[in-house]
Formats: structure tokens, sequence, C-alpha cells
């Protein structure tokens, strides 16, 4: 199919000229391909995580550890979807480049900055599609659809206490509101 700029155009739902490597607090939302339920299931409005959700689970709060730059707050995984809040610090990400020959040269100051939300999303979605994607082949997880997750993910910048403490009672409910909310399949419009 030929290139028609008016049906193959993306549009960014990222706040116009915001700078998302700026120190402060984001809300998540990231969603399965399909809205696939792949992570467990609800019992008693308690989230069951299967080992695909404990796998999600663990690269989630490993995140600190790749980027110095994070903190984790409330946060939740649903058996299609992620919820959570992202701080993002002033301490600076050290990034080392790899050369053709695979060594990583020690970090210079030339090379130190701050971690954008999207480099962060990012790779949460190819750590854990790549740790599913063993998961299906060694240990039969159902498997997906050419992607794990939708290529886009839901954000919204916290702008003050208010806010954040009103995102964190939504997470908790979370599993409280699993029949009313839209991710959950059986709401989906046909």
């Amino acid at each position: 199919m030929p290139y028609d700029p008016f049906k193959h155009h993306r549009r960014s739902i990222r706040l116009k000229d915001y700078d998302y490597t700026l120190p402060g607090g984001y809300f998540v939302t990231i969603c399965t391909q399909n809205r696939a339920c792949l992570f467990g299931e609800l019992s008693d409005c308690e989230m069951r995580l299967n080992k695909a959700g404990q796998m999600v689970n663990d690269t989630w709060y490993s995140l600190p550890n790749r980027f110095l730059s994070v903190q984790l707050d409330a946060y939740i995984i649903m058996p299609n979807h992620v919820h959570g809040i992202i701080l993002i610090t002033d301490e600076k990400q050290s990034v080392v480049a790899q050369d053709r020959a695979g060594t990583r040269p020690a970090p210079t100051e030339g090379n130190i900055i701050r971690s954008s939300l999207g480099q962060i999303i990012g790779a949460f979605k190819s750590m854990t599609t790549h740790q599913y994607a063993l998961g299906v082949r060694e240990y039969r997880w159902a498997p997906f659809n050419r992607r794990l997750w939708q290529r886009n993910y839901y954000e919204s910048i916290i702008r003050d206490e208010r806010a954040i403490n009103a995102i964190r009672t939504y997470i908790q409910a979370n599993p409280y509101n699993w029949m009313d909310e839209p991710d959950n399949p059986k709401n989906l419009q046909p």
C-alpha cells in the first residue's frame, strides 16, 4: 500500500514542547496489545499474578537499577495493563555506548544525560517483551500476536500533591473497579 499522509500519520499524544526528561512525577498506563489478559486474574478484588505477571512486576521494580534518575511510587499490574507512578529525579543517568567490538568504554563527562520518560517506558516494554517471548518458548505462556504491548502508552504529568494522592487512590482501587474498567475486555465494544 503506498504512503498516504492523510491515512498514515502518527499523531503524538505527548504534550507538545514538553521536556519529558524534567524531574517530576508521571502517571503512566501501559496496555497489552488488543487488551489481552496475560498477567494473571482478579479474584475477590485481589490481583493474582501468574508467572508472566511476576516477571513484569520484577522488571518494573528493576527500573531504578537501570535508570539512576528513576524512583517508583504507587503501582499495580492488572490482567492486561500496568498503572504506575514514575518519579524522575535530578540524579543523572550515565549512558555508555558500545563500540563495534562490543566493548564498553568507561563513561566520561561528555555522555552523562538524564533519561526521558519515553526511554524508561521503552526499556520496560523491551525487557518485558523479550522475557515474555522466552516464557512463551520455554514455559508455554500464552502467546501474543506480534507485539506484547500497545505501540503507545498513556501518561499524565503530576502537577501537585493533591493530584498524586488522587492517582495513588485510583491505582489502589483499580482491582475493586475492574468490572467497570474500560480496559476490561468484557467492557470493550465490538
